[in-house]
């Protein structure tokens, strides 16, 4: 076996350590991920794969995974994210990973950024977002339900914007974009779900990435692709929707609506710290311009 060659053994042991599903089907379905990534790792020129830092890096990782006894768990330990296993925990997940993406500050200073004050705390990133849908239902605002995002009369763009309102002066980044998400994906939901979520994952049957698939054929707002380089080749990237499919098999913890036999087709999510962290690890090499950069930050 060469060193590309993956150890078939090896991955069905991590498979039934980290509570992956049965085998797939013949036919099962595939997102296209790790294709545009092997296709990005043979045509890159800036950056390569280091195989030896990736295995270091990989040992590493295990190892500390088994010694802290990490599992799906951890998900609800953390106070905002749901606990029940209920149909509306479906929904918070739903919205909370349509409007995952982009908290960058405007602001200098810590203390003028964007927060969300919640239990008498303030929260920021991701934390702001899952505080405000906490918020906002507390107080009444049914702002989980997919139907009630396309009520303009009772669910107007002010309303949309206090429940995301800010501790601070800055508001929301990006909160007319999120408020159109919104929007799009209740009609979306309307149209093409019979109004419903759990129709959605009834149709991907068990299959993460078949409900991977239909977020982003269904979603624009889940469909994010680019083309690589000067070429017309697309590649998928698909990190909210890789995320929402994680969150739900976490938080139900592997059952019900968690319940994917093909969990582990779910890949890391493209997000910015993943590079910084390959880089420590001693994963990555870096030549040229690019290296030059790194090397001078």
């Amino acid at each position: 076996m060469s060193d590309s060659e993956p150890d078939d053994e090896l991955l069905s042991l991590l498979r039934q350590s980290m509570g992956f599903g049965g085998p797939a089907p013949a036919k099962a379905a595939n997102t296209e991920v790790l294709k545009s990534a092997e296709y990005v790792y043979d045509h890159s020129i800036d950056v390569a794969l280091d195989t030896y830092g990736t295995k270091a890096a990989a040992t590493q990782i295990w190892k500390l995974m088994q010694e802290k006894k990490y599992t799906f768990k951890i998900w609800s330990e953390h106070s905002l994210h749901p606990k029940a296993k209920t149909d509306e925990t479906v929904n918070f997940i739903f919205l909370m990973d349509l409007l995952n993406f982009c908290f960058w500050s405007a602001r200098s200073y810590p203390t003028l950024r964007f927060a969300v004050e919640y239990q008498g705390q303030r929260w920021t990133g991701y934390w702001s977002l899952v505080a405000a849908i906490h918020r906002a239902l507390e107080e009444g605002t049914p702002i989980t339900t997919p139907s009630f995002w396309t009520n303009e009369i009772e669910c107007t763009d002010d309303l949309l914007r206090n429940v995301f309102r800010s501790a601070t002066s800055e508001p929301m980044p990006l909160l007319q974009e999120r408020i159109d998400c919104i929007r799009e994906a209740g009609r979306i939901i309307s149209e093409d779900f019979n109004g419903s979520i759990l129709e959605m994952i009834h149709q991907a049957n068990n299959s993460a990435a078949s409900l991977v698939n239909l977020l982003v054929t269904h979603f624009p707002c889940f469909n994010d692709t680019a083309s690589f380089g000067d070429s017309s080749k697309s590649i998928h990237f698909y990190k909210r929707a890789q995320i929402l499919v994680a969150d739900l098999w976490a938080c139900f913890e592997g059952q019900g609506y968690g319940s994917f036999y093909d969990i582990d087709t779910i890949t890391m999510f493209a997000d910015y710290r993943i590079p910084q962290m390959l880089h420590s690890l001693g994963c990555l090499r870096k030549w040229g311009k690019l290296g030059s950069a790194v090397e001078g930050m």
